[in-house]
C-alpha cells in the first residue's frame, strides 16, 4: 500500500521524472506525465521512444526504477500510446 494520495505523489514524480527525461533526449525520445491514479504513473513516451523495441526495458528499468528508488518501492509505470488516453481510467481499476 502506498501511504501518499495522488495529489502528494505528483510533485514528487514530476522532479524523479526530469531525473530520467535527459536519459530519454539522448536517444531522440521523450515522456509526458499524463496522470497518477491509485499510486499507478500513467506517461506517455515520445519521440523515438515511441514505438521502440527498446520502450519496455526504458520503462521498468529506467523510469519505474527511478520512481521506485526516489518515492516508493510499489509504483507502477504505465505507458499510455497516443489516442489511447481515454483508456487510464480503466486501466487504473484493472
Amino acid at each position: 500500500m502506498i501511504p501518499f494520495s495522488d495529489e502528494e505523489l505528483r510533485p514528487a514524480v514530476e522532479k524523479s521524472l526530469e531525473k530520467v527525461k535527459p536519459m530519454l533526449e539522448l536517444d531522440g525520445g521523450g515522456m509526458k506525465l499524463l496522470d497518477i491514479k491509485g499510486g499507478k504513473i500513467f506517461v506517455q513516451l515520445q519521440g523515438a521512444c515511441h514505438g521502440c523495441g527498446s520502450a519496455g526495458q526504458t520503462l521498468k528499468y529506467g523510469i519505474e526504477r527511478q520512481l521506485r528508488m526516489d518515492i516508493h518501492p510499489e509504483l507502477e509505470v504505465i505507458n499510455i500510446s497516443p489516442g489511447m488516453e481515454h483508456m487510464i481510467e480503466e486501466i487504473s481499476k484493472g
